[in-house]
This record gives C-alpha cells, sequence and structure tokens, in this order.
C-alpha cells in the first residue's frame, strides 16, 4: 500500500505561496533569501528523499512549475525527478506538462483512494497544496513533512486552512538542516 507524504516549505508562520517570486506575490521569494547557504544541506535532504519516493502527485499548476525548472535539467535528482512516475490530478488538462505523467481526471478522492492501493511506497506530494488540503480533508494524507524557513511573511496561502474537525498528528522526526532550517516530519493519526 502506497503512503501519501505531503513534504513541502513553509514559512515560520506557515506560508507556502510564492517561493521562488515568480508569481508576482508581494512577499514572495522566501525560499532563496532565508534559505541562504542552508540551500545546499536542503538539496542533499530533497535528494534523498526522492530517491526514497515510488512516484509523483501533484496538481495542475504544480506540475508545470515543476516541469519548467526540472525537465531540462541533468544530473543524479533531476534525472531521479524526471524519471519517477507522476500523476496529475486535473480536470483541464490532457497532456501534463512534467515527464512520464499520468492525468487523474475523476474523483480525485477516489483516484488517490486507488492510487494508495496500487503502489507500494511513498507517493509525494509537493507543492500543491490545494490538492494537500483536499486530501487532508478527506484522511488520504499519512505523513507531513515541513522545511520551515526563518521567516514570518504575514500573508499568504497556508498548506492548513479550515478543515470540518480536527486532525491531530504525531511528531515522528525533527532534524536542523543547515543552520537555520528545520525539517519537521508529523504522522497523521487517524480516528479509530
Amino acid at each position: 500500500m502506497g503512503k501519501i507524504v505531503i513534504s513541502t516549505n513553509v514559512s515560520l508562520d506557515g506560508v507556502v505561496q510564492d517561493p521562488d517570486g515568480k508569481e508576482g506575490f508581494r512577499v514572495g521569494g522566501w525560499f532563496a533569501q532565508f534559505g541562504g547557504k542552508d540551500l545546499e544541506a536542503w538539496a542533499k535532504v530533497s535528494y534523498e528523499e526522492a530517491l526514497r519516493a515510488e512516484a509523483l502527485l501533484l496538481g495542475r499548476c504544480s506540475d508545470e512549475w515543476f516541469a519548467v525548472r526540472w525537465a531540462s535539467r541533468s544530473g543524479e535528482w533531476a534525472d531521479r525527478l524526471n524519471s519517477l512516475p507522476k500523476y496529475v490530478v486535473s480536470a483541464t488538462i490532457n497532456d501534463p506538462k512534467w515527464s512520464n505523467s499520468t492525468v487523474l481526471k475523476s474523483d480525485v478522492i477516489d483516484e488517490v483512494s486507488k492510487l494508495k492501493q496500487e503502489l507500494d511506497g511513498e507517493i509525494l506530494i509537493y507543492a500543491s497544496y490545494q490538492l494537500g488540503r483536499t486530501l487532508i480533508e478527506h484522511d488520504l494524507v499519512d505523513e507531513v513533512r515541513l522545511v520551515v524557513f526563518p521567516v514570518v511573511l504575514g500573508a499568504g496561502e497556508r498548506l492548513f486552512t479550515e478543515t470540518s474537525e480536527k486532525k491531530p498528528m504525531r511528531l515522528l522526526d525533527t532534524k536542523t538542516i543547515g543552520d537555520g532550517l528545520v525539517l519537521l516530519t508529523y504522522e497523521m493519526v487517524q480516528a479509530a
């Protein structure tokens, strides 16, 4: 059985929006600005995570975002990401932008539930916060990994928003990345 893992970068106040500043968000660009020299250590952690992954699960916008940044790159990390099977949740596209992709067009809850049954290993969700919210709401996420950047942005889209009920988590691990980043790993606690 597959394990759905949300793996994303967040500000200290939980903002996930526009980390590279290319969306034009007024406080975007925080990833490089506040990651600094720690980004080399971050890249190592992210590469190791990609090596453990069975597949990627993305929303349409994240598929486009990653395709622009990774499809033309080479090297071990790029080769790994480009070769992973990708599942893109979208009702509007037929041709996903990133290589090795399958579009999931039907009911997202049913499609992701089937995917969890069909695959073994980690199915990573990168940057797709709207998809992540939906899957959290329907108890399909098994683990959340947050790399916390040392900045409070005060505004922006957050991974966690209103839910229909409490969503308890259990801390599995904390890890310092470089001198200023922290990786927090939580397991979703499913109701009995």
